[in-house]
C-alpha cells in the first residue's frame, strides 16, 4: 500500500494545479504567471510547469505573457454572470487559507455590519474562529474598516450619524476623528488592520475588494496575537495584495 507521505508531492502538486484552474476562472481578467504565483503561495520554477501543462491540455491559454481559462474548461464553466460573489471568491480564499494555515473570511455590508458570506478556519488547535452569517460591527474589525473605505463620502456621514460604535476592548477605536483617520490610511495602503480591537488576543488584516457589478466586500485574515508577526503580516499583504 502507498502510504500517505509517499503521496504527498503528487497530491501537492495536485492541489496546485486546481488551485491555479479556480484563481485563474474567477479572475475578471487575464493574469500573469507572477500574479498567479504569488496570490496562491507556489514557487516560479513549480508555477511554470504546470501553467505550461495545463495550456497544453487547453484547460488554459496564454497570449503574450497573459493567462485565461481555454477551451478545455468550457464544458465546466458556469457563465461569469451567473456566479454569486462568493462562488467566485471562495477559491482565492481558500488558497490563502492553505498558503497561511489562518482563519480567512470574506465580508459583506449589512446595515451597519459586517457579515460574514465565506469563511476557511485555520487549521491550527489556536485560531480564530467565526461562523458564516455572522454578523460583527464594523467599527473593529480589520474587514469592517475596509467595508468603511469602500463608502462613498454620504454614506461614510450616514454611518457615523446612524452606527453604534462599541467599546470591546482597550485598543477599540469608537471616536469618529481616530476612525476616519483609520479610513484614509486604508484608502492609502489599500489595507486595514485591527490589532486586539475586537476581542483581546486576535489580529486581523483585511483587503477592501470592489467588483464589477458586485456588491462590496472585504476579505480578512484573522490571526491570534501571538502568531501576528511581522513576518506573517507581510505574507498575507503579498497574498492579498492582487485581489
Amino acid at each position: 500500500m502507498t502510504s500517505v507521505s509517499a503521496r504527498s508531492p503528487q497530491v501537492k502538486s495536485a492541489m496546485r494545479t486546481l488551485d491555479i484552474i479556480e484563481f485563474v476562472v474567477g479572475r475578471t481578467e487575464p493574469v500573469q504567471a507572477q500574479e498567479v504565483a504569488t496570490a496562491l503561495g507556489i514557487p516560479m520554477s513549480s508555477m511554470s510547469y504546470l501553467l505550461g501543462t495545463l495550456c497544453d491540455r487547453d484547460y488554459l491559454v496564454r497570449d503574450g505573457r497573459r493567462y485565461s481559462p481555454g477551451p478545455g474548461l468550457l464544458r465546466l464553466r458556469t457563465p461569469e454572470a451567473a456566479l454569486s460573489l462568493e462562488a467566485r471568491l471562495t477559491p482565492m480564499i481558500r488558497a490563502v487559507r492553505t498558503e497561511l494555515d489562518e482563519t480567512v473570511s470574506l465580508f459583506g455590508l449589512d446595515g451597519w455590519e459586517a457579515r460574514v458570506l465565506v469563511t476557511e478556519a485555520s487549521g491550527q488547535s489556536l485560531r480564530y474562529a467565526i461562523e458564516p452569517g455572522a454578523r460583527r460591527p464594523l467599527h473593529a474589525l480589520a474587514g469592517g474598516k475596509a467595508l468603511l473605505s469602500l463608502l462613498s463620502d454620504d454614506a461614510l456621514a450616514r454611518y457615523f450619524r446612524e452606527s453604534a460604535r462599541d467599546r470591546f476592548t482597550a485598543h477599540t477605536l469608537v471616536d469618529e476623528a481616530d476612525l476616519r483617520a483609520e479610513i484614509d490610511r486604508v484608502r492609502t495602503s489599500g489595507f486595514a488592520e485591527a490589532r486586539e480591537e475586537s476581542q483581546s488576543g486576535i489580529c486581523s488584516l483585511a483587503r477592501p475588494i470592489a467588483l464589477p457589478g458586485q456588491p462590496i466586500c472585504a476579505v480578512s485574515v484573522a490571526v491570534p496575537a501571538v502568531r501576528y508577526t511581522d513576518r506573517l503580516r507581510a505574507r498575507a499583504q503579498a497574498l492579498l495584495r492582487h485581489w
